[in-house]
């Protein structure tokens, strides 16, 4: 089997992304399916597992990418690295930015002098998913070539989870508060003004960034579990052998996972241990299926569209982002939307309706580039 270009694992990025979309995008914030939705707190949702489906794919593929360094430091090495994790570290910021900017230019406010409405800096969220994909890659990377053997690697897993997890517990980083660990450090080191406003169950909002600063420490974990995977696929052994391996690790992986939420709850938000725990088993179990029906099964007529998205993953998940918030903005979001409302009516299924439609047109434009062979390396 070609490990440098798995086809099951172009599929599994793809789908990745297509979730993403997906999710991020509802007809109606108001009118979504409950699959559809992050689960509010403590629980876990099919929307939970598309953000770790995608830090699992980019160990698989940091795995494979770093096989022709043999585990050794190298200038080439560290400046990829580098440069890599930076462009996705602003590419991020640039993505809140550019709300903010839009808001400024296309809802003015009095008083506000140009350069405030090019550089909103005092509002900017400095953190995000990009970045969260940027610092679990650059330390997981270089935990991966700097510590050769598997064992110290597993054990160092083991240990990042297990650290993190009496954080949580001694620092009230099981609730959804203002006294959250997560929320303390993150004011300490950003400021209130550039973190995420996060949702109450009673409608209110506080400050709480779900991709702050701590809980990337079990994002690097997350990312080495996937690293171990991409070795699995690269043994010399049969398909077969590797499938056997993969699910009997996603088992292992989901069996703790829910065996440790009774003291350690599975909450996404905070990135809890069991949360890295279940959706990695997941993520295993998944993969397998991929292999099995594409690779092994050799049934991959319907995986184009999810192939093209897998190529270019970041810069369909980039260039969608940014149209959504456009569309947003100059009120284009509603008036497409309306089509959707007049033929199924208000509902969730006409929501749900736009965001596979937005979806297909994301499809469309990766499909194009990956007939074009264009590949997009952020």
């Amino acid at each position: 089997m070609k490990t440098d270009r798995l086809l099951s694992l172009d599929v599994l990025r793809g789908i990745t992304v297509a979730g993403m979309i997906l999710v991020n995008n509802p007809g109606d914030w108001g009118t979504i399916y409950s699959p559809l939705k992050h689960a509010e707190w403590i629980g876990l949702t099919p929307t939970d597992l598309v953000f770790p489906f995608f830090m699992f794919v980019m160990g698989v593929s940091m795995s494979i990418s770093m096989k022709k360094y043999s585990g050794h430091f190298c200038s080439q090495f560290v400046i990829k690295l580098f440069k890599r994790t930076v462009i996705l570290f602003l590419l991020g910021v640039m993505l809140s930015w550019f709300s903010l900017v839009l808001d400024n230019i296309l809802h003015p406010s009095k008083g506000i002098s140009l350069i405030q409405v090019l550089l909103p800096l005092h509002d900017v969220r400095i953190l995000g998913v990009l970045q969260r994909l940027a610092l679990s890659y650059f330390f997981a990377s270089l935990l991966a070539i700097w510590i050769r053997s598997k064992a110290a690697l597993f054990y160092t897993i083991i240990s990042i989870l297990l650290i993190y997890g009496l954080v949580l517990w001694y620092g009230n980083g099981f609730e959804l508060s203002e006294d959250n660990i997560i929320a303390v450090i993150d004011r300490c080191l950003l400021g209130e003004n550039h973190m995420y406003l996060e949702w109450l169950p009673d409608g209110g909002r506080i400050r709480f960034d779900p991709e702050g600063f701590l809980s990337t420490l079990p994002g690097i974990a997350h990312v080495l579990i996937g690293y171990f995977c991409g070795n699995i696929i690269m043994q010399n052994k049969t398909l077969y052998e590797k499938i056997v391996q993969l699910s009997v690790i996603g088992i292992i992986l989901l069996f703790m996972g829910f065996l440790f939420s009774y003291s350690c709850p599975i909450i996404k938000k905070v990135w809890s241990p069991t949360y890295v725990l279940v959706t990695s088993g997941f993520t295993y179990l998944f993969f397998v299926l991929l292999i099995w029906i594409i690779d092994l099964r050799k049934c991959s007529k319907w995986i184009i569209p999810f192939q093209a998205l897998g190529c270019n993953p970041l810069f369909i998940y980039l260039f969608a982002s940014l149209m959504a918030d456009m569309l947003g903005q100059v009120g284009l979001h509603e008036e497409v939307y309306a089509v959707f409302v007049k033929l199924f009516n208000p509902s969730c299924f006409s929501s749900m309706m736009y965001a596979i439609a937005y979806v297909a047109v994301n499809a469309g434009l990766a499909y194009i580039l990956y007939k074009k062979r264009v590949f997009i390396k952020l």
